[in-house]
């Protein structure tokens, strides 16, 4: 179903019951009568383009998603969307190159929406080893080829661990986009042979390691996630620069001899 042929109303009562609001409980945070919103939601009265914002950025609407309500209610999108190589994005390319380039040795990648890489610092090469040519054919997926059963995941230590994070995070992902290409990700990757439940967490551990086996060495990484802090462009919007740092010594000195 082509979502922009609905009443913008309608786009409006989806996203507050997906966010699990009631119409008083969105209306008292966007400071509106509950009559008012619920006219909007039905048709019977038309928002204008500021309240559409204001609404949406009370419901925490993705930026894509907030172009659809506005040519929903017979507005121009707002929100450009380029490609990563205009020209109007060359200082933000310069800056993700940055970053990549200074992660070195350790791997980092810019992930879009729907987790492909978008770009990376190329760093331990030997990690990709044995995996499945078509993983690695672009677009490479992080996710798939992180848990495919002919990509990393045979060789991930703490397989089970690691895989529920992953899995909770593109659910938190599914539930704040409503993004069908990552609800078939979802269920793809739910669809994989599946190890025991992973163990209590140690009280002792502060996040969850990526522990994936190369050679005769464990390697431990732990993750952190970078966003753009004001962007005005979907695909910045939804571009997310991923690094990994050595979670103990001995990763990061046998990253050292990989590298060298």
């Amino acid at each position: 179903m082509n979502l922009q042929h609905r009443h913008v109303g309608e786009h409006l009562r989806d996203w507050r019951q997906r966010r699990r609001l009631s119409q008083l409980d969105l209306a008292s945070e966007a400071e509106i009568s509950a009559r008012h919103l619920s006219f909007l939601e039905t048709g019977r009265s038309q928002p204008s383009r500021e309240m559409i914002l204001h609404l949406a950025e009370q419901l925490e609407i993705p930026m894509r998603e907030r172009n659809v309500l506005l040519v929903a209610a017979g507005f121009a999108p707002i929100f450009p969307e380029r490609s990563l190589d205009d020209p109007a994005l060359a200082p933000a390319r310069k800056a993700i190159a940055l970053v990549l380039e200074g992660q070195k040795p350790y791997p980092a990648f810019a992930l879009d929406r729907h987790w492909n890489i978008a770009a990376s610092n190329s760093a331990l090469p030997q990690l990709y080893e044995g995996v499945a040519p078509e993983l690695l054919e672009r677009p490479v997926n992080a996710m798939r080829l992180s848990l495919h059963p002919k990509g990393l995941s045979p060789r991930i230590v703490n397989l089970a661990e690691w895989r529920a994070h992953l899995l909770h995070r593109l659910r938190a992902q599914v539930e704040l986009t409503a993004d069908p290409k990552l609800i078939e990700l979802q269920r793809e990757l739910r669809s994989y042979p599946a190890p025991p439940d992973p163990p209590g967490r140690n009280a002792h551990d502060v996040v969850v390691p990526f522990k994936v086996r190369l050679g005769e060495s464990i390697l431990s990484f732990f993750s952190t996630t970078m966003v753009f802090g004001t962007p005005v462009d979907v695909t910045l919007s939804e571009l997310a620069l991923e690094s990994f740092f050595p979670a103990d010594a001995e990763t990061a000195a046998a990253v050292q001899r990989l590298s060298a």
